[in-house]
């Protein structure tokens, strides 16, 4: 079941990911020396991975979600269950979702989980 978060926990959980994430992006990015670049701005975290596509993750407060645009698996939304973003109808976890698919576009392991 989805947990039930009041507005101003869903703001907390949400932007703790996002910088986390922004944070391990950031560093995988520069320390591997790739043509990308990570930017994170009001809510939405950009990761450009040059050639080989973009992803933008986003915080949706309406609906107490995060929605992702990935150049691999297309849009995904995802709803906060026992502490982790999860896809509700396959039950993928973001976290997991992106060192997959950032492994498969540059060959490189990302622990972001």
């Amino acid at each position: 079941a989805v947990t039930e978060l009041t507005e101003k926990d869903f703001h907390v959980v949400c932007e703790s990911t996002l910088e986390e994430l922004q944070d391990k992006l950031d560093a995988f990015v520069e320390d591997n020396d790739l043509d990308g670049d990570v930017e994170y701005s009001q809510g939405v975290l950009t990761l450009r991975l040059g050639t080989k596509g973009t992803y933008v993750i986003n915080k949706q407060a309406p609906n107490h979600q995060i929605w992702s645009s990935s150049p691999v698996s297309g849009p995904v939304r995802y709803d906060y269950i026992d502490g982790r973003w999860v896809y509700r109808r396959d039950g993928h976890d973001l976290l997991e979702r992106l060192e997959t698919e950032v492994k498969e576009l540059t060959g490189l392991t990302i622990h972001l989980s």
